[in-house]
């Protein structure tokens, strides 16, 4: 089963240069969310990501049960 990307897109990727930093930020000072004005639209858009990731769950599993 491959992993879901869809409800991700609020969270910013780091480089590996800023994983290895958060080792050592124990303040959490490194963590960036990215934005979406107004933030209306970042709830429903991760709403309707999030759906979009189990109906793709969903439509794994029914392929996996077909003979």
């Amino acid at each position: 089963m491959s992993s879901s990307t869809r409800s991700s897109f609020l969270f910013a990727v780091p480089t590996w240069q800023e994983g290895v930093g958060r080792l050592v930020d124990f303040g959490n000072c490194l963590t960036d969310y990215n934005a979406t004005d107004p933030p209306e639209n970042a709830d429903t858009r991760a709403l309707a990501q999030d759906w979009g990731a189990v109906g793709d769950q969903l439509r794994w599993a029914i392929l996996d049960f077909r003979p």
